[in-house]
């Protein structure tokens, strides 16, 4: 048995609803798309774990946007991971796959033997999303706290979107017999239903930090808190589930919450970079900085951080010559 046997249910995101309690969800797990992000750079154990908990994050809140949206997540920290990025992008018809890229910058000689967590240091989470030509990204901010990037992302839905919003996480390297060891990933997310759309921020994300509980209270209160016991009893493994599909998971923790399901969202790893994009990259900088970065072969030379292309430009093709304007 080998790498290449997949799970049918691996690499998916499957969105829910809980009729009874009016919530929404998604159930994602993660195996050849974290395998497609890790592989590209040698990173610390600590460093692996942080960057799959992004990715699962970026699947489960990614599956949310509309086509041809694009997500990004962000941590920005003074720790020893100074930043760690993943991009979502949504498929440009539906049935295509979904596509996610992720990768982290650190200094190694900085990390501890302290928990992954404990890698990054005072900064913030963010959250991008770009909705296409023509239209004004949007972003939201939260400080990195809570003990882990997942209580980041609660604590951003409860600020900027007055969304509450629980993430239950697994993710870790599997040791399955007969396979080569690797990373798997798998999480719920639950969110109480909107009464306005999604992505809509309410709040500049400054002063006291909001949670899911202060949003909520009465019959949504009551519903929200029963629910949350419900998926407090998940286990590590039914999250990353090799052996757990994910209808079967969720009519174990909310059998009487009546759950739908709806169609399955595939993601799989994948990088835009291209020679024409580091080429507009490039184009901002002057014959003069071009001439700086030429290496003693007579080439520019550029690497992408997410996927490890790497690109050899002939610096004549490249940047931008002030007697062309």
């Amino acid at each position: 048995m080998s790498l290449g046997t997949k799970i049918a249910w691996d690499d998916t995101v499957l969105p829910f609803q809980l009729d009874l309690s009016d919530m929404r969800g998604r159930v994602a797990r993660l195996d050849g798309v974290l395998d497609g992000i890790l592989k590209q750079h040698d990173y610390p154990e600590k460093v692996e774990a942080l960057v799959a908990e992004m990715a699962l994050l970026t699947a489960l809140i990614g599956q949310t946007v509309s086509l041809r949206w694009k997500l990004s997540l962000q941590v920005q920290s003074k720790g020893p991971v100074r930043m760690i990025a993943t991009d979502y992008y949504a498929p440009k018809q539906e049935g295509e796959p979904a596509r996610i890229r992720a990768y982290a910058s650190f200094d190694r000689e900085r990390l501890t033997d302290g928990a992954p967590f404990e890698q990054v240091g005072e900064g913030y989470f963010a959250i991008m999303i770009d909705q296409g030509e023509g239209t004004q990204p949007y972003q939201g901010i939260t400080p990195l706290a809570g003990g882990s990037i997942s209580a980041c992302a609660e604590a951003y839905f409860a600020q900027s979107e007055q969304l509450p919003t629980r993430f239950s996480l697994s993710f870790g390297k599997s040791t399955e017999p007969g396979v080569g060891e690797h990373w798997r990933a798998g999480g719920v997310m639950l969110q109480h239903m909107p009464k306005a759309s999604p992505f809509v921020a309410t709040g500049d994300g400054e002063g006291q930090i909001l949670t899911a509980e202060d949003l909520v209270d009465g019959e949504e209160g009551e519903n929200w808190g029963r629910v949350n016991i419900l998926l407090d009893t998940v286990e590590d493994l039914e999250l990353i589930g090799p052996s757990v599909a994910p209808t079967d998971l969720l009519i174990r923790l909310f059998h009487e919450e009546q759950p739908r399901v709806y169609d399955a969202q595939s993601v799989q790893f994948g990088c835009t970079c291209s020679e024409d994009r580091v080429r507009q990259s490039l184009s901002i900088y002057s014959a003069k900085d071009i001439e700086k970065m030429t290496t003693p072969e007579g080439k520019v030379t550029a690497d992408c951080q997410f996927c490890g292309a790497h690109y050899v430009l002939d610096p004549g093709s490249v940047g931008f010559d002030a007697d062309d304007a």
